[in-house]
């Protein structure tokens, strides 16, 4: 193999990084020949990753919460029911009657202190944090995808990179006893040879390795196997064009910091809820009954009647004052996490930011790293045939281009992650903002469908 074909050869891997479309490197990669593009993959991840659907399943059930609370403005209604014998007497004067009756009791509260307006409250802003949360959970869930993705391409290059290495290697090796065969190499010459070449075959296999993990990722995150992947990505028409603007943006699109703005409602209303048990409850009682045979003399007899009770709370031993003095440190505790939780978004966005510009940069240098080792490979070779360099000095300058050109291919990879760590740092990565071809889920949906059910035990979905 002569250094031009070689140095063709180890640089389509770049190629891999840089927008052409990645084949299998052996036939037992790929069953089926079809092209996966990141958005799709993304959608894939959507719609079947089944941590985002777990989330949406307890987004579910914390809607539940609120027809909770709003069983305060609502009766309650039950019904009894009795039949038997009774004995009465002494003696002679026994008497035996059988005895039966059916009632119907109805409670309404009129006034509670205001604890159903207020826990009816704190469940909707429960709710509203809970859904910001699933929000997250998408944001990470498609910077997991396209972080499988990416890595899956990373890798494949590095593999095609440590092919070529070893055929460069190998190649080298029978040009090394062929010399030594005519006398114009010495057996050290040879020996060096061969011991690259088992260096590079050994990271082929480790190459091969991390490919094989990356791809058990990429299963787990998007649910199908890797098949032939693009590598143009375009999450750079999504990344915010300053820092400053990225900060901004945070301010309102991040996720995390809404939710703490929710759970900061649902402290203060909680605060209101117990408070309300501190005040009178006004309630409005009614039953109707029949019984038969209550007494000898009576066979039915008919009851029905209705009340206005009011509870006055006096003293509850102290716990429902202790319970407001802990709702009210719990309330700064969120109130502090609100503030902990801006902190750490915009030291996110910061970091985001730098690592997303020092791998533009990495780039470049890799980039020149690369084509500057490719002359000095080349120089070498030509160097070695007329005697000025030995194969010790070949073996050094291929090993130096495989190492520059892996680092160019890493530096392209994390240029694209840490694209989507940024966008997903300001709150931005999630289906609805990367146009993702999805039925977007839609929380309101569920929440509207349970929210003023009185009665049934069955889910929306028929459960």
């Amino acid at each position: 193999m002569s250094g031009r074909s070689t140095l063709k050869a180890v640089s389509v891997a770049l190629g891999l990084m840089g927008g052409v479309a990645i084949s299998a490197l052996t036939g037992g990669f790929v069953s089926e020949a079809r092209a996966d593009t990141i958005r799709q993959s993304l959608a894939l991840a959507y719609a079947n990753n089944p941590t985002l659907n777990a989330a949406r399943a307890q987004l579910r059930g914390v809607d539940e919460n609120v027809p909770q609370a709003l069983t305060g403005w609502r009766p309650t209604v039950s019904a009894s029911a009795s039949a038997g014998r009774i004995r009465s007497g002494l003696d002679n004067f026994v008497d035996y009657r059988n005895n039966a009756s059916i009632s119907l009791t109805i409670s309404q509260a009129l006034f509670r202190g205001f604890r159903t307006i207020n826990s009816t409250r704190q469940a909707e802003a429960v709710v509203r944090a809970q859904r910001e949360s699933l929000s997250s959970t998408e944001q990470d869930t498609l910077l997991d995808a396209a972080t499988a993705y990416v890595d899956v391409i990373q890798d494949t290059a590095l593999v095609s990179l440590q092919r070529s290495d070893l055929a460069f290697l190998q190649e080298q090796v029978r040009a090394a006893r062929d010399r030594f065969d005519v006398g114009e190499g010495t057996r050290t010459d040879v020996s060096q040879a061969e011991a690259r070449a088992a260096e590079a075959r050994a990271s082929l296999n480790t190459a091969l390795a991390n490919l094989n993990t990356s791809r058990a990722v990429y299963r787990q995150v998007i649910g199908i196997e890797a098949q032939n992947l693009t590598a143009d990505t375009t999450i750079s028409r999504y990344t915010p064009k300053s820092l400053e603007q990225a900060l901004r943006d945070s301010e309102s699109s991040q996720p995390l910091i809404r939710q703490a703005q929710h759970q900061v409602d649902a402290a203060v209303f909680n605060i209101k809820a117990i408070e309300g048990e501190l005040l009178p409850t006004v309630t409005l009682d009614g039953s109707v009954s029949r019984s038969w045979g209550t007494s000898s003399s009576v066979d039915i007899s008919d009851n029905a009647q209705i009340f206005g009770n009011v509870s006055i709370p006096i003293y509850q031993g102290g716990g429902v004052s202790s319970r407001v003095r802990q709702a009210k440190e719990e309330l700064g505790q969120t109130r502090l996490q609100l503030d902990v939780t801006r902190d750490q978004v915009r030291a996110n966005v910061i970091s985001a930011w730098g690592n997303y510009q020092a791998a533009e940069a990495s780039i470049v240098a890799a980039q020149a790293a690369v084509e500057a080792q490719k002359l000095a490979l080349e120089g070498v070779i030509e160097e070695q045939r007329v005697g000025q360099r030995t194969t010790l000095d070949v073996l050094d300058a291929q090993r130096e281009l495989v190492n520059q050109q892996s680092n160019l291919v890493t530096a392209q990879r994390n240029r694209i992650v840490g694209g989507y760590q940024l966008v997903a740092a300001v709150g931005k990565l999630d289906a609805a903002s990367l146009g993702l071809r999805v039925t977007i889920y839609n929380p309101k949906q569920h929440y509207d469908a349970v929210r003023d059910q009185w009665f049934g035990l069955r889910t929306p979905d028929g459960r």
